[in-house]
């Protein structure tokens, strides 16, 4: 039972709670359509809707042939406590929750994540801080909601990527290529899927979670086998952790009585990572009740909405479905869509970002960036490889017309009105060359649509038109993301998930447990 009565205190959440696409879904949390409604008259739009549903083969639940765990999974259990573990992190202040939290939209609520040195370790979300006032980390922080469901590539530039991307395989079906290997190299170290293999990588960011002073210098491995030790209070991490029972939990996860220097291993620490994070599939959505045969499940602003994502520029629609394609709502390829490159940029010393160049070394791939998938995207604000926009509105008013918006986002400091940012002094001055490099991008957006590569259609839609397409795309989250009582199973307990004294009780910035 969904509870609708809940007291929410994060602005981001009030906001979303409001929307006319969650309001009308929260009839129903994690439930699909009754099929009853087969003889309801439809509306001539559901009808054209429905004939879209159908060319599509929309009509496909995206867990369909899937294999997920269950989070009472012994093994999934593991994993939450590994999540909100603090001891995998080299300096012990954060926790992969820390940027991922369920409450949070599998994300942090911010534009750019706040890692390490955080001035107050617990507080995520707005007024989480770093301790020099601004972020290290150069992209926003993906959801890990419906991870299971990728089976192209993960990152915003797929630098864990499967080599066959075998439909509902989840990188299981073929080789995996990692940071570690290279690029379109297989990693023999990769695991068993994509969620395994990038659970290799944020312990080794010094930005996310390692710092500089924890294994300065040494190789990613390293690092891991480091923090093996230390959970399994073993060799070079003997008594790093003052309270230590992680080895009962990794007896009862993996079902063996084998001992912690066999058994806490960090393959073994990405596979139970793996298997929590696949199990935070949600998937029931007001729109997936209306594929399942629930014609109420829409409002007929949504049901507009859905007409003019699905239809092509060219036919008076806004040719969403070009790149936001199949029950994920993301083709998983990578497209050069001109957002603001705010941030300290990634790998190019002057605040840039490149993308998708920066992993395959192709210069065709800069400032591509992976289809982000649009389920429960009314929770994973703000958007973008660097959350440069706070709301839907903005981002459709980008699509609208590219370089005008990207224009006024610095003309009028749009920077300053994010919430991250908001009270950062001087803080239209923070990053000069953003405003070149996102017209760099948008330039190449302008060359691909000339010469015919590019996705992104020529849009024309108005203030009615993005209300209509905001309230559809509202009507794709899961009800059960906003309800704390739903994703409960999915949140550390502060006593039956805390082998070691190092868990995260994350609260927002008001004090409130999240």
């Amino acid at each position: 039972m969904c509870n609708t009565d809940k007291k929410i205190t994060n602005k981001w959440m009030r906001i979303v709670v409001l929307s006319a696409g969650i309001a009308m879904g929260l009839q129903g949390c994690g439930g699909g359509g009754d099929g009853d409604n087969a003889n309801v008259m439809l509306t001539e739009e559901q009808t054209e809707l429905n004939a879209i549903i159908e060319r599509l083969n929309l009509a496909v639940r995206p867990t369909a042939g899937r294999t997920i765990p269950d989070i009472n999974d012994p093994l999934a259990t593991l994993g939450r406590k590994l999540f909100f573990s603090k001891s995998l992190s080299g300096d012990l202040d954060v926790a992969c929750a820390s940027c991922h939290h369920p409450m949070l939209g599998g994300a942090d609520a911010l534009s750019l994540p706040v890692g390490v040195d955080a001035t107050q370790p617990q507080v995520l979300g707005e007024g989480r801080v770093d301790g020099n006032n601004l972020p290290d980390v150069s992209r926003n922080s993906p959801t890990i909601f419906n991870m299971a469901l990728w089976d192209t590539g993960l990152f915003w530039d797929s630098r864990v990527e499967s080599s066959g991307k075998e439909a509902g395989q989840n990188g299981a079906g073929s080789t995996i290529s990692t940071p570690d290997s290279g690029f379109g190299v297989a990693d023999a170290n990769a695991g068993d899927n994509l969620v395994m293999a990038q659970a290799r990588f944020p312990v080794a960011s010094e930005e996310e979670m390692k710092d500089t002073t924890f294994e300065n210098g040494s190789s990613n491995d390293t690092i891991r086998s480091h923090l093996a030790a230390r959970v399994g209070d073993y060799g070079v991490g003997m008594g790093e952790l003052a309270t230590n029972q992680w080895l009962a939990a990794f007896q009862t996860g993996f079902n063996s009585s084998d001992g912690a220097t066999s058994l806490i291993t960090y393959d073994n620490i990405a596979k139970a990572l793996a298997e929590y994070q696949r199990s935070m599939v949600f998937v029931n959505s007001p729109w997936q009740n209306y594929l399942d045969g629930d014609t109420t499940a829409l409002t007929d602003q949504q049901v507009e909405g859905a007409l003019l994502f699905f239809t092509d520029a060219a036919q008076g629609g806004a040719g969403c479905v070009n790149c936001h394609s199949g029950s994920l709502f993301s083709d998983g390829q990578h497209h050069t869509v001109g957002f603001p490159q705010i941030g300290p940029g990634k790998n190019t010393g002057d605040d840039d970002d490149f993308g998708r160049e920066l992993v395959s070394g192709d210069a065709d791939d800069r400032y591509r960036f992976r289809t982000p998938s649009l389920l429960n995207i009314a929770v994973t604000a703000p958007y973008g490889h660097a959350g440069a926009y706070g709301d839907l509105d903005r981002v459709l008013r980008h699509y609208n017309n590219p370089r005008n918006t990207v224009d006024n986002y610095f003309d009028n400091d749009r920077l300053c009105d994010l919430d991250q940012f908001e009270n950062v002094n001087n803080c239209n001055s923070l990053y000069n060359n953003a405003r070149s490099h996102s017209f760099d991008a948008i330039s190449k957006l302008e060359d691909e649509q000339d010469n015919g590569t590019s996705q992104l259609d020529n849009v024309n839609i108005n203030g009615n038109e993005r209300d209509q397409l905001e309230a559809f795309l509202n009507a794709l989250t899961d009800p059960c993301v906003l309800d704390r009582t739903c994703m409960m199973d999915w949140i550390a307990d502060e006593v039956d998930d805390n082998p070691d004294d190092q868990v995260l009780v994350a609260t927002d910035e008001f004090g409130v447990p999240l």
